[in-house]
């Protein structure tokens, strides 16, 4: 369930309550007679009975676990869906599920999901408590029966969720999904939903239906509907996709672009074989395919925590103040393959006494005084810092080192363009906080410039957006989900791919340089060759 903007206090159900128009446009997407036997397990305010009572339903159960909701209905049960003894089957099963990541739930719906035997076959402590409402409403529909949810995307491709995916495909399958990307579906909450209409039967369709909307705007009667009824318009896309199988992540693309991906991760491919599918989806990267990862070290930027305060202002500055400065990259300034420019910023190393700020940093000392307000109020890290020094350098050994690194923004939005920002940066140039930094690792024979080539080629955008950390339209890089990128590496016994990787090494370098549309012509074509043959 989704949270009203009444909601005030923690809410320890997991409660986000659904707006009528999307519940009535859920119920029409059910194929039931009036006579249906029709379950909620867990029916908030109640927007969904209110909705079956208008139409005409009267044979339909609900459960709730918060005593205070609902109230003005006679078919509620207010006890835990989980922990029910529910012996009827039911025609379908409808509603907005919660969902509460398991660290952030009560003990006492811990408890009950630790005595429950189908978390315990299918879920662990990193599973959400959504889970559970699918697997359990799964086990009480009859045959042919409809499961109509809305909850958030993120359990279709996740590792931890692929037992529950495995029940799902076994007990049937979806006949249609709407995928809201940024759609604020729901007050005060930004996350990417689906609303699925999954039946429990032995036969399979042998395609799914998929509809995606991409306006971050409320939605309207007038959208639902041109969604229902398929019928083109700007910010949607209608296609159909293969029935989801066992052991995969489950991705809304076309067959074709699925193929794509596939032999994407194939020319990845480690040379040993494994015989556990699993292994793709294995926290621990024991993953079939090599990955950036094994190749490169990778560090989230430092962090100031006010860096106006940080940026050298133009003063006359002493010999100290001048080897104070260090410079840097925001996100804002970063182009695929190179930086538009550099930021000046002031560092004056830590454990300094007040006395020898002002003594060496004269200059520097009066301008950090004119913050020192808002520097004295940043986040503390558990220790005590002094309102001249940064607040978390992170990683400032890793950026420290004499060579070149590539950086790219911790988050990118993708909804308007085609491409990441993954850029070349010169020695002893450090990240901000909103930005991310790689470094070859010591035994990588890969030139840096045909990494940066790799990763800022469409097959790599194509495979991050389907199967990076992606909130919203918004793709994460920190440090693993860019270690987990599936990598294409040299074999150098091979004489055709290294004289590719030395081709796209040296056109990289020109193309830097010279900023010519033919010469990235020529690096993608090469990079190709090498991973989409």
């Amino acid at each position: 369930m989704i949270k009203s903007g009444k909601q005030q206090m923690k809410n320890k159900f997991g409660q986000y309550f659904t707006p009528e128009i999307v519940a009535d446009f859920m119920i029409d997407l059910a194929d039931i007679a009036p006579d249906s036997n029709i379950l909620e397990p867990s029916c908030g305010e109640g927007i969904f009975l209110d909705l079956f009572l208008k139409k005409g339903f009267d044979n339909v159960t609900a459960y709730e676990i918060d005593t205070g909701l609902a109230t003005n209905f006679s078919n509620v049960k207010y006890e835990s869906f989980v922990t029910a003894n529910i012996k009827e089957k039911y025609d379908l099963i409808i509603g907005n599920p919660p969902y509460i990541r398991w660290k952030n739930l009560e003990d006492n719906l811990k408890q009950e999901l630790v005595t429950n035997p189908l978390w315990s076959k299918y879920c662990n402590s990193l599973c959400d408590y959504l889970y559970i409402f699918i697997l359990k409403s799964i086990e009480l529909l009859n045959d042919n029966g409809q499961l109509i949810f809305i909850c958030p995307e993120y359990w279709m491709n996740t590792t931890h969720s692929v037992s529950l995916r495995n029940c799902m495909v076994a007990n049937g399958f979806f006949e249609i999904i709407y995928h809201f990307n940024e759609t604020p579906i729901f007050d005060k909450v930004t996350v990417s939903t689906v609303i699925f209409k999954y039946i429990k039967s032995r036969k399979k369709a042998e395609r799914i239906k998929v509809a995606k909307y991409y306006v971050n705007q409320k939605l309207t009667v007038e959208v639902l509907d041109k969604l229902k009824d398929r019928k083109p318009f700007e910010d949607a896309d209608f296609i159909e996709i293969p029935q989801f199988k066992q052991n995969e992540r489950w991705i809304l693309q076309t067959a074709e672009i699925q193929k794509e991906l596939k032999n994407f991760e194939k020319n990845c491919r480690k040379a040993q074989k494994t015989s556990n599918l699993f292994a793709l989806f294995d926290d621990e990267n024991k993953t079939e395919f090599h990955t950036i990862g094994e190749y490169c070290d990778i560090g989230n930027g430092l962090v100031s925590g006010l860096d106006k305060a940080f940026q050298v202002n133009g003063d006359p500055l002493n010999d100290f103040e001048k080897q104070a400065i260090i410079e840097v990259i925001k996100a804002k300034d970063l182009n695929p393959y190179f930086p538009n420019k550099y930021t000046s910023y002031i560092y004056i190393p830590e454990g300094l006494s007040l006395e020898e700020v002002q003594e060496k940093y004269p200059h520097f000392y009066k301008h950090f005084s004119s913050f020192r307000h808002d520097l004295e109020k940043r986040y503390q890290y558990n220790r005590k810092i002094n309102f001249w020094e940064w607040v978390f350098l992170r990683n400032f050994n890793l950026f420290s080192k004499d060579e070149k690194r590539i950086f790219v923004p911790c988050k990118e939005r993708i909804s308007n363009k085609n491409h990441f920002r993954f850029s070349l940066v010169d020695k002893k140039i450090y990240p901000t906080q909103d930005v991310t930094a790689i470094f070859k690792k010591p035994k990588t024979r890969e030139s840096l410039e045909y990494i940066v080539a790799y990763l800022n080629n469409s097959s790599i955008f194509d495979w991050l957006k389907c199967n990076g950390i992606v909130k919203g339209n918004i793709v994460e890089f920190s440090e693993k989900p860019i270690s987990s990128i599936p990598f294409r590496p040299i074999n150098w016994g091979q004489s055709e791919e290294v004289e590719l990787h030395n081709r796209i090494t040296t056109l990289t370098r020109q193309y830097i340089e010279k900023k010519e549309n033919a010469l990235l012509n020529k690096i993608n074509y090469s990079v190709n060759q090498l991973i989409n043959t």
